[in-house]
């Protein structure tokens, strides 16, 4: 192998890997961002849609009976923000319920935060 394979090998590794391990985020001006907490559940309200969802690869599981949890556009720093997905224990008698946002009667989307339910 010559010293020019080499370096076009590792060009196209090195962005192979950047394009992958981007960060997608989707901004969003702070001013329309409005937060309300209703009793034991946060809820975040914003004046825009989340952007359409992020495929994701999903690793091979790290344990046996490990449960996939899947990611979803949170709010963070004034903009929408992947959550990556992970594994987690799953819980008996109970069911993973995910992140989900929903459009309100006034245009403004509310995320309705994940977790474990009966």
């Amino acid at each position: 192998m010559n010293s020019s394979s080499i370096f076009r090998n590792t060009a196209v590794c090195t962005i192979a890997a950047m394009a992958l391990s981007a960060c997608v985020v989707a901004p969003y001006p702070q001013s329309q961002m409005v937060y309300s907490q209703p009793p034991g559940q946060a809820e975040i309200t914003v004046g825009i849609a989340p952007p359409a969802p992020y495929m994701e690869v999903i690793p091979a599981a790290p344990f046996v009976g490990a449960l996939w949890i899947n990611g979803y556009w949170g709010w963070s720093n004034g903009r929408h923000q992947w959550v990556p997905g992970r594994y987690e224990h799953p819980r008996p008698g109970y069911r993973w319920e995910p992140h989900h946002w929903v459009q309100g009667q006034r245009g403004n989307w509310h995320l309705r935060g994940g977790g474990w339910v009966r």
